[in-house]
């Protein structure tokens, strides 16, 4: 099979190039990984012709406008890469008779719920990130008809910056620290994503919306405390703060926990702990640094 990754040098399309090159399972599939010097997701014409000249029959989507907060003042460029390019590529896949897997996001509900979010919950996204990923899925949904929608939250990684790596930097260079206690979610290893996302492709497309996270949940507060207890870093002092001490241009959701009874089901997997993948993703840093 021929595997399209678009998006490929961030940090979802890196872990997955990553376990595609360990693996000895896939010497029958050909990958390619894409990013926007090889392809501009946002050109009809030169997506079609890739498709095609390629012969792709599956299309793993990780590419994103991610910047949450800039996005509120660059929503040209935001809709563009999130609603209109998914939408280019699933039609693109259609039109080859393939298949697509699309990332999508937790910010696409409003952070108001108590119980985990179900694939079937209204959505009310609050920001314009939330509300591109969105129109982006249906675009997605409406286009292909063998199409997967994998929706995450609070994905870090070996790979580019993000927000345990902030964490360690900041660690070890300040001694005090102020962190958000009350907004809760599940942190995402984007390895195990990435593993999650070549199972799908593996075990055939199962057309629908999905939810996938590391299980468990935590505050941003306590995923901090954990990364420095992991890091063996003792000098700094976390303090908790509420979401009114650290205004953003875009809201962040309160509780963003999502339900994945769904994909486990479906695709008969057992999802790793936040802890423990955290751990694996610290101890892979440190040895990087040796």
């Amino acid at each position: 099979m021929s595997i399209l990754i678009t998006g490929a040098n961030g940090q979802l399309g890196s872990e997955i190039r990553e376990l595609v090159g360990t693996s000895q399972n896939r010497d029958d599939d050909k990958y390619i990984f894409t990013d926007v010097q090889e392809l501009d997701i946002t050109d009809q014409a030169a997506v079609r012709d890739f498709v095609r000249d390629n012969h792709v029959e599956l299309l793993i989507n990780c590419a994103a406008y991610t910047a949450v907060d800039r996005a509120e003042s660059d929503l040209e460029l935001c809709h563009r890469l999130n609603a209109e390019a998914p939408r280019l590529l699933a039609e693109a896949m259609e039109s080859q008779q393939g298949a697509i897997i699309h990332v999508s996001t937790d910010y696409v509900f409003d952070g108001t719920a108590h119980t985990p979010y179900r694939e079937d919950d209204a959505t009310n996204p609050q920001t314009a990130y939330g509300r591109t990923k969105l129109l982006g899925e249906q675009a997605v949904a409406a286009a292909c008809r063998h199409s997967v929608i994998l929706r995450t939250a609070w994905l870090y990684s070996a790979y580019g910056n993000n927000f345990v790596k902030t964490m360690l930097r900041l660690g070890r260079e300040r001694e005090q620290l102020g962190v958000i206690y009350d907004q809760i979610g599940t942190p995402t290893y984007a390895r195990d994503l990435a593993a999650a996302i070549l199972h799908i492709a593996e075990r055939g497309i199962v057309p629908g919306t999905y939810h996938y996270t590391n299980e468990g949940a935590t505050s941003w507060y306590d995923f901090t405390r954990a990364i420095h207890h992991i890091a063996g870093i003792t000098g700094c002092n976390v303090r908790p703060l509420h979401t009114e001490e650290y205004p953003t241009p875009a809201a962040r959701p309160h509780y963003s926990v999502l339900d994945k009874t769904k994909f486990k089901d479906t695709y008969n997997v057992e999802i790793p702990w936040w802890y423990d993948s955290l751990e694996d993703c610290i101890h892979r840093l440190e040895n990087a640094e040796q």
